[in-house]
């Protein structure tokens, strides 16, 4: 399980010249199956979302392609953590 992380690089007006195509690809992830959940942190100054990836390598890459990364406005940060607990029904994002 991967925790990603992201940082704005940018002030806020510039990061949501991007905020539709960033939900787009996000969204994506959620089709294929990659994305648990995910979400602005608060205050707004970067979000967070739980993946399934093979590797910290696959995550990465993962992200790399999210329009925010391309247009330089932010940068995601990967934690691999193993699963030990969970509350019931999470074995089903496993």
């Amino acid at each position: 399980m991967f925790a990603v992380h992201s940082v704005y690089l940018k002030p806020i007006e510039e990061v949501d010249k991007y905020l539709d195509p960033h939900r787009a690809y996000v969204k994506s992830l959620y089709e294929k199956g990659i994305a648990i959940c995910s979400g602005p942190k608060i205050p707004r100054t970067g979000g967070f979302m739980l993946m399934k990836a093979t590797n910290k390598e696959e995550a990465l890459e993962i992200m790399k392609h999210d329009p925010y990364v391309i247009h330089g406005v932010a940068r995601y940060d990967v934690i691999e953590f193993e699963v030990r607990s969970r509350a019931d029904g999470f074995e089903k994002f496993l």
